[in-house]
C-alpha cells in the first residue's frame, strides 16, 4: 500500500478529530502539490518519497512553531503543535537510534575514505544519500567532525 492509499485510509478510519484533522491537512497539502507538479508538465502523482520530504517539512515547521509557542507562553498552542507531529510522524520510517547512527557514520568514513576533517561533507553527502529520512544529520556531522577532528 502506498503511503498517499495510508493517509487516505488513516482519515477514512479515524475517529479522533484531532487526528481528523491534521489528516486533512496533510490531503490538502497533497492536493496542492498534486496541482502543482502537474501545473508544471508532470503527469505524475507525487511518488512515496516526495510524500515524506513533505511530511517531514510539515514536522520541522512544526517544531518551529512550537518553540515560538513556547517563547511565547502558548502552551496550548504548543501542546497541538506537539499532537499533530505525533501524528504525521506515524506516517514516517522510524529515525536511526544513536548507536545505528555511530555505526554508520564509521562505515561511512571507511568507505569514502576520509581522513581528515576536510572529508566531513563528502561523508555526510554519502550518509544522506543511502539514509535520507532515517538518520538525524545534524547529529550525525557532529559525530564526523567529532571522529575526523
Amino acid at each position: 500500500m502506498s503511503l498517499r492509499e495510508r493517509l487516505a485510509t488513516a482519515l477514512r478510519k479515524t475517529k479522533d478529530p484531532n487526528c481528523a484533522q491534521t489528516l486533512r491537512l496533510v490531503m490538502a497539502a497533497l492536493k496542492e502539490r498534486d496541482h502543482c507538479a502537474r501545473e508544471a508538465g508532470v503527469a505524475e502523482e507525487l511518488d512515496d518519497a516526495a510524500i515524506e520530504a513533505m511530511l517531514r517539512d510539515m514536522v520541522a515547521q512544526r517544531e518551529i512553531d512550537i518553540a515560538r509557542c513556547e517563547e511565547a507562553a502558548r502552551v496550548e498552542d504548543a501542546e497541538q503543535e506537539a499532537a499533530e507531529i505525533a501524528v504525521l510522524q506515524r506516517f514516517l520510517p522510524q529515525r536511526m537510534s544513536d548507536q545505528e547512527i555511530e555505526g554508520a557514520v564509521d562505515e561511512m568514513i571507511d568507505t569514502v575514505d576520509a581522513k581528515r576533517l576536510k572529508d566531513t561533507g563528502r561523508v555526510i553527502a554519502a550518509l544522506k544519500e543511502r539514509y535520507y529520512g532515517e538518520m538525524d544529520f545534524a547529529r550525525a556531522k557532529r559525530l564526523v567532525c567529532r571522529k575526523l577532528g
